[in-house]
């Protein structure tokens, strides 16, 4: 979801994740007039596997979770880039089609992800207005707030959640901006002009080269021109050798708290979106990483969507680094000029990914395989909800749109299920019935079936976002 996960999100920040902006060649003026089609047959599975579609419809899904009695429940968003804002909702959904509302949310979506434990609900709430927070759900629909006032005003939300076999709720927390400065894009965004001061947050203390970047002044008439530092609020500099300090909750980070609440203890941070969670059959915790824009007043060229296996205590290489590469390398040139380091120290060597996905593919939701009997057990599942070019940076045709699969071992990506075509592209594109937005996705407790969110259409005209309300819907995949 790289923008905030679902203005759409990261461009996954959203939807959930990464941009603002799109190109129009996503979708037609025909093509709005009308239903979703809907045909599995427009969708490539590997031999031996099947995609059908559940029955109905969703508004702006973004999540999915199953009870210990196989029942699965989806999330609606309740929020849109395009600064849409509906109803956040947690749905049973039955075979037939049937949806009964759990329970409801307020105007401070996005809902971004869910997990059931132990009789409870546990949802990341995006907090576009008032913040995020970690939400303890019933059955019967009592929510209550395990923690709140999370740093999720900015580009990014507070987004995937999984509890763990400790005892413990862990959940990603976005950055703010795309690489620390705060400028014009996030004005264009929405957040700025009514968050003025907001900024990113360090986990802990950072040392700053005394890096300004200058822009105009957005927030006053006179478009007089400001320079901004890192960590800092817009117009403000910075000189070398500051010292900006760290506090919890942060920005750029996964944390964690106790299952029935309490203080918010930080597990790994130096992420730029880490919008997907999800333990693997040995236990190790793994995150997908939405990677920089070509946008702002710092663009990055060329970084890809990045998973980690996490490791405690670690700092992953935000804002200097894309996995273990540094900006100021050869790698990531930025409109012909490389990005210059912001912080004068790093706690640690940043350590590569597991895998590299497709540069703007905002890969989101993940999940393991665990059975003999689907197959690829202890493979990683990925949805991408595909790229929001032109805002994030130039792109040689659309990318991500689908499922893949990754080999943890190897680091090996493969499709697992595509839109058939001479080319990539959401269905609404290619003029098919099959996936639009991947976002989510769940194996069943058998471990037999993969169900996939897809957020539904969401096009890019030249005026802004467009996402199409009541065009998501909920795949499965199973063996033949």
């Amino acid at each position: 979801m790289k923008m905030k996960a679902i203005l759409l999100l990261g461009c996954v920040s959203l939807v959930l994740s990464g941009c603002f902006k799109l190109r129009g060649h996503y979708g037609t003026k025909s093509y709005d007039a009308v239903a979703r089609p809907v045909n599995s047959n427009d969708i490539i599975v590997p031999d031996g596997y099947k995609i059908e579609a559940l029955p109905g419809s969703f508004n702006f899904p973004s999540g999915i979770t199953i009870d210990d009695s196989g029942n699965v429940y989806v999330l609606e968003a309740g929020y849109s880039y395009g600064e849409i804002f509906t109803v956040p909702k947690l749905l049973r959904v039955e075979a037939s089609g049937k949806q009964t509302v759990i329970a409801e949310g307020s105007k401070n979506g996005p809902w971004t992800a869910v997990d059931y434990y132990k009789g409870h609900f546990y949802i990341s709430e995006g907090g576009s207005l008032e913040g995020g927070r970690i939400l303890k759900v019933t059955p019967e629909g009592k929510i209550s707030r395990l923690v709140e006032n999370l740093p999720s005003f900015g580009d990014h939300h507070t987004d995937g959640v999984v509890v763990g076999d400790d005892g413990y709720i862990y959940f990603g927390q976005g950055t703010a901006t795309n690489s620390a400065i705060v400028g014009k894009d996030n004005f264009d965004f929405g957040w700025l002009a009514r968050k003025k001061d907001f900024h990113d947050i360090p986990c802990e203390d950072i040392i700053l080269n005394g890096e300004n970047y200058e822009t105009e002044n957005v927030l006053s008439e006179d478009k007089e021109k400001v320079q901004t530092g890192a960590f800092v609020p817009f117009g403000t500099k910075t000189v070398k050798g500051q010292t900006i300090k760290g506090s919890l909750p942060c920005n750029g980070a996964v944390m964690r708290l106790p299952i029935n609440g309490g203080n918010v203890e930080l597990v790994a941070w130096g992420f730029r979106n880490p919008f997907g969670l999800a333990f693997s059959p040995d236990g190790s915790l793994f995150v997908t990483d939405n990677g920089f824009d070509e946008r702002g007043s710092r663009p990055v060229f060329g970084a890809g969507d990045l998973l980690f296996k996490v490791k405690a205590g670690t700092w992953y290489g935000w804002p200097d680094f894309s996995g273990a590469d540094s900006l100021s390398g050869e790698n990531y040139k930025a409109r012909k000029i490389r990005p210059k380091s912001l912080l004068q120290k790093y706690p640690n060597k940043p350590p590569a990914p597991v895998a590299t996905f497709g540069v703007h593919s905002s890969s989101n939701g993940i999940d393991f395989s665990t059975s003999s009997t689907f197959g690829h057990k202890g493979d990683a599942f990925v949805a991408q909800f595909g790229d929001m070019a032109p805002n994030v940076g130039n792109i040689y045709g659309p990318v991500g749109f689908k499922l893949v699969k990754v080999n943890v071992e190897t680091g090996d990506i493969s499709d697992f299920a595509v839109n058939k075509g001479s080319k990539n592209g959401p269905a609404s594109t290619l003029k098919g019935g099959g996936l639009e937005r991947p976002i989510a996705v769940k194996f069943s407790r058998d471990g037999n079936t993969l169900y996939v969110v897809d957020f539904g259409v969401l096009e890019m005209p030249e005026k802004g976002p467009a996402p199409k309300q009541n065009t998501g819907m909920l795949w499965k995949i199973s063996k033949l």
